[in-house]
């Protein structure tokens, strides 16, 4: 976040006079870093300006804030659920789905909503999900009595209505805010706020909310815990409503400046959804990932059940495991970013990791009753390490993948495909837990997780967005000649690299 400069790639970009504000300049953010590049631009052949700004970060950070709000109560129930069995007087299953309502509020919603990113933007969108989120909160307050699960439900139900306007925006807010060179980044740090929720939502409710006898003071605690998320829920919407900006006034990169020239009436919504279902080695990914992400969601959900069941009385140590899981996986999530963005090897290190949170989970599943919860601390975290770490890697793969479609429809399909294997497993191995115990659970999952790991070997690695930047990257010129004879000849090749990388082409399926 210093106010270091990018020299510009194109020698004749520091004397333009008419293709942007100059370096040093007045205007919004005048300090920040600044990228000029020679980029197609129209029919004109003229050269677009690229620049970074300094409040990308703060609209990051800001973002992933209400994610993490969000993400903290989707597990703030499980990983309390025999106290919460016993304050609400339901069973497992009852608080089983406060958790897959998430899950299943996504699958019908998340078209609409896509649809509504593309067509009103990141604020639109960002109010929306912060002031669902707030509203979730509040209502959960009122709900901190035995005879209102109902009412909690409800609150939760508007909690899960929220997600689906986060889970498919840090790939879309990397691309429209961040450099080439700093996207996977960018989309990691997104993805780690929702995981610092998750860990959070691990770690706090079991020592929020101790498991006593006395239903008057077990009140008395749910609602404290109910009070200090609607207070942070509520701080952050005011944040959102005066911080969060759409977009940058000049693009971030070339891919950006281009997706920006593709004229409105030119999109469908409907056509571009076709055109993923056609793009093969996309639905590969949304396939492998929903099993991996399913898998996650499975664990997480029932984490409290499992431990439990080898280390009865231990709810504090089940949320401190949970809590292993995910910050582990935000080391993971942080290092796969960092290395995509130095070495763009999408496929491979999304194999590797997959393979990895294969062989984690099996580890997971023979050491979790040997009765030592040392080695389930270090089994869990090496399981959290790879498998929330594929995350932000399955995100930006699937934006390679598919550009110049929107990022946040890439994202809302592999987000789906989560909801619906997570509801999957979530089912299937609670079930399977109460009939035949935790190891055959845990198996049933590496099960499908080797499955994951085969599609993945299978996908074909067709890096389009890395394309449309370096076709952007070869207009540049050295600076050989006379300055004259250089701005010549960026404009000549501006104009006919506009032709050659027409986005027609970009939009055909592979």
């Amino acid at each position: 976040m210093g106010d270091d400069t990018q020299t510009s790639h194109d020698p004749s970009a520091q004397d333009a006079k008419s293709d942007g504000p100059p370096l040093g300049a007045g205007g919004p953010d005048a300090g920040d870093q600044i990228e000029c590049s020679s980029i197609p631009n129209g029919d004109s052949g003229s050269a677009a300006t690229t620049r970074l700004y300094k409040k990308r970060w703060a609209i990051v950070f800001l973002f992933s804030s209400y994610s993490l709000s969000n993400a903290y109560q989707w597990i703030q129930y499980g990983i309390i659920s025999n106290i919460m069995m016993k304050f609400y007087n339901v069973d497992a299953m009852a608080v089983d789905w406060l958790s897959m309502v998430y899950m299943l509020t996504y699958i019908p919603f998340i078209f609409p909503v896509t649809w509504l990113l593309d067509k009103k933007g990141l604020r639109v969108t960002a109010l929306l999900a912060s002031a669902l989120n707030c509203a979730g909160t509040w209502i959960k307050v009122a709900s901190a009595q035995p005879d209102l699960f109902l009412v909690t439900v409800l609150g939760q139900f508007a909690s899960s209505l929220a997600q689906v306007f986060i889970l498919g925006m840090p790939s879309r807010l990397a691309s429209v805010w961040f450099g080439a060179d700093e996207v996977s980044t960018a989309c990691s740090i997104g993805v780690f706020g929702n995981q610092m929720g998750i860990a959070i939502g691990f770690l706090i409710p079991p020592i929020l909310v101790p498991n006593v006898d006395d239903m008057n003071e077990l009140a008395y605690h749910i609602r404290i815990m109910f009070y200090i998320s609607a207070g942070v829920a509520s701080v952050i919407f005011i944040l959102v409503i005066i911080v969060f900006q759409e977009r940058p006034e000049i693009p971030p990169s070339q891919a950006q400046a281009q997706a920006r020239n593709i004229p409105p009436d030119e999109y469908s919504y409907t056509a571009s959804i076709m055109r993923l279902l056609r793009n093969k080695p996309f639905m590969l990914l949304v396939l492998s990932y929903g099993l991996n992400v399913g898998c996650f969601y499975a664990v997480s959900t029932l984490l409290n059940r499992m431990i439990i069941e080898h280390y009865p009385g231990e709810e504090v140590n089940a949320g401190r495991i949970g809590l292993t899981i995910v910050v582990a996986g935000m080391v993971g999530s942080l290092i796969c970013g960092i290395w995509l963005d130095k070495t763009k090897t999408y496929k491979q290190t999304t194999l590797v990791v997959y393979l990895l949170s294969l062989i984690g989970m099996l580890v997971y599943a023979f050491t979790l009753n040997l009765g030592h919860l040392w080695v389930v601390f270090i089994t869990a975290g090496g399981l959290g390490f790879f498998m929330t770490g594929y995350l932000p890697l399955g995100f930006e793969f699937a934006v390679e993948l598919t550009y110049p479609e929107s990022e946040g429809t890439s994202s809302g399909l592999l987000n789906c495909s989560a909801q619906i294997f997570g509801i999957i497993f979530t089912i299937s191995q609670g079930k399977i837990i109460d009939k035949w115990g935790t190891l055959a659970g845990n198996i049933f999952l590496s099960i499908f997780l080797l499955i994951g790991t085969v599609i993945t070997g299978f996908i074909k690695s067709d890096l389009r967005r890395q394309k449309a930047n370096l076709k952007a990257e070869v207009q540049t010129v050295s600076p050989t000649d006379s300055m004259t004879s250089v701005q010549d000849y960026g404009a000549t090749a501006c104009s006919g690299a506009q032709k050659r990388a027409s986005l027609d082409i970009n939009l055909q399926p592979h």
